[in-house]
């Protein structure tokens, strides 16, 4: 329950501070006073957008502050799920906006999100605008409605949790499906790759040896011409005096070895001498086997030739630079195709899963239509005897349950709510037929019998008596009256019919005054002579009569 309200530089309201009542409460005002400016402020503690052109003008920031007994409303765990303070008689919402436009919201003067904000407020307060009688063309709501009725919150909670996981699976489906034929459209192509490059078969640096290979057999000629000159040289074949390097180096040892023992100097330098001759001997020995293994082949070289060209063909083929590259595309096309089968085996697996998802879904939707049905009749019993009070003795309403057969968001029902005032008229959906005042009574009929279901703390209708006016109206604040006979329950009534207003057990003025160079919205608790006064007024307009005044005096004693 709302206990006090505290508003500061918020449009026309320069400072608001008021205490509200539990029960039935009425606010009374002339049009343009400020009733919706003080809406609009409870909009910004509900967690509606902050708009920093609401900030009275000069303001550096406007504040909004409820402070609330949540005592009896079993939100503890929201608090401690949020890691806030659970203060259950004294609970504070706050909502501050600067005049840059950054807004901040504080639970018990903890900072919070403002999503977390709103859902707190959420389960404190309910606003019925004035636009609110729109909701009855939405067939949602027209569901909520029984659903609210039926209490079955947890089993629908478990239904959307499985339609959700359903509608994934099936786009997931879809999906794969859509991979799967694009990847079998290509893959005929694929395998003609595939048979391509393992035929070919490229080795890991094949591109490197091939040029190697084919230069050293290009230039077969020149090599082995010059690997056995370099023998010759070695060896002694081809000097002019007949002594190569190795023999030159052996008789330098051997002369080498006649002076160590009278000139030890030397001996270092012999140990390193026959360290080279031994060195260059095995040198001397590999190049004649090179030279010997050397020879101008040209049909290996056109081999090797041919080779490489299809090597740097397919290269250029498949828009890589190396056989490492051609390797790794195999192995890909490889994945590729491997992945055909696996997809079919995991659609498979998919299919099997939503077709078990849909048969869960379908006996939850079962389950809801059940008690739904059950609920339909509990909401059209209630609503034509609440309607009955409302001097509408010949209604006919009906909550219609039309089946689908595919499974929506919310189960298979769609409800539709039917009306008739008139006994000689067929019944048609609300929202065709209904007048004005005929919706202002079903909404609040609705809300009568929804707001003890959702135990909602506080209620506010703003001016839900469009339309009607005398006994009906009398009617309709009797009934808002019962609303609030619960033990912490408030309802708040924005009205500009007297019979509504004497209604309230307790009675709210909201005016304006200009002070100085500006215009400023107030409002105040009015005891009995201020209300007679305000509900003559409201009688007999600007001039206020005698008659006028004994006629206020009668409707809130009848109250």
């Amino acid at each position: 329950m709302l206990k006090h309200l505290t508003i500061n530089n918020y449009v026309l309201i320069e400072a608001l501070d008021i205490d509200l009542q539990p029960g039935f409460s009425v606010m009374t005002g002339e049009t343009g006073a400020g009733k919706s400016i003080i809406l609009g402020a409870l909009g910004l503690l509900m967690g509606q957008r902050a708009d920093s052109g609401s900030i009275m003008s000069g303001a550096a920031k406007c504040t909004v502050e409820g402070i609330f007994d949540i005592e009896d409303y079993g939100m503890q765990a929201l608090f401690e799920e949020n890691e806030l303070d659970y203060e259950p008689q004294e609970c504070i919402l706050r909502r501050e906006v600067a005049a840059s436009g950054k807004s901040r919201a504080f639970v018990n003067d903890s900072p919070v999100s403002v999503a977390v904000l709103r859902q707190i407020a959420l389960r404190l307060l309910d606003i019925h605008s004035q636009h609110s009688n729109l909701l009855l063309e939405n067939p949602a709501f027209q569901l909520g409605i029984v659903d609210t009725v039926a209490s079955h919150s947890d089993l629908l909670s478990q239904y959307q949790d499985c339609y959700a996981r359903l509608v994934e699976a099936r786009r997931k489906l879809k999906e794969m499906e859509e991979n799967l034929a694009k990847r079998q459209s290509d893959e005929d192509y694929l395998r003609f790759q595939l048979e391509q490059l393992d035929e070919f078969k490229p080795q890991p640096g094949e591109d490197e040896e091939l040029k190697q290979l084919q230069s050293a057999l290009s230039h077969a000629e020149d090599i082995k011409v010059a690997l056995s000159g370099v023998d010759a040289l070695l060896n002694g074949d081809d000097s002019d005096n007949g002594v190569g390097a190795i023999d030159a180096l052996r008789r330098s040892s051997q002369t080498m070895q006649q002076i160590a023992n009278v000139y030890p100097v030397v001996e270092a330098y012999l140990e390193r001498l026959e360290s080279v001759v031994i060195e260059v001997k095995d040198i001397a020995s590999d190049i004649n086997n090179l030279a010997e293994d050397v020879e101008y082949n040209p049909a290996r070289l056109q081999q090797v030739t041919e080779r490489l060209d299809a090597l740097f063909a397919l290269e250029q083929k498949h828009h890589v630079n190396s056989s490492e590259e051609l390797i790794a595309l195999a192995e890909d096309i490889r994945s590729q195709l491997s992945l055909l089968t696996d997809s079919e085996e995991t659609i498979l697996v998919l299919k099997l899963q939503i077709e078990a998802d849909e048969g869960k879904a379908k006996k939850l939707a079962e389950k809801l239509s059940s008690g739904r049905t059950k609920a339909a009749k509990q909401v059209e019993k209630l609503v034509k005897e609440t309607l009955f009070q409302m001097d509408m003795p010949a209604v006919v309403f009906d909550a219609s349950i039309e089946k689908t057969e595919e499974l929506l968001p919310s189960g298979q029902d769609i409800v539709t709510f039917l009306f008739s005032a008139n006994k000689s008229v067929t019944p048609r959906p609300l929202a065709d037929v209904a007048s004005g005042g005929e919706m202002s009574r079903v909404m609040l009929a609705l809300k009568a019998l929804t707001s003890k279901q959702m135990h909602l703390p506080t209620i506010i209708f703003d001016e839900i008596d469009t339309g009607v006016s005398g006994k009906v109206a009398s009617s309709m604040a009797k009934i808002m009256a019962q609303m609030s006979s619960g033990v912490g329950q408030q309802v708040l009534a924005i009205t500009h019919l007297p019979q509504i207003a004497a209604k309230g057990k307790t009675h709210y003025s909201v005016y304006k005054e200009d002070e100085g160079s500006r215009t400023l919205t107030h409002i105040r608790q009015l005891d009995e002579e201020q209300r007679i006064a305000e509900l003559a007024h409201m009688l007999s307009g600007s001039k206020v009569t005698e008659a006028a005044r004994e006629n206020a005096k009668q409707l809130l004693q009848d109250k």
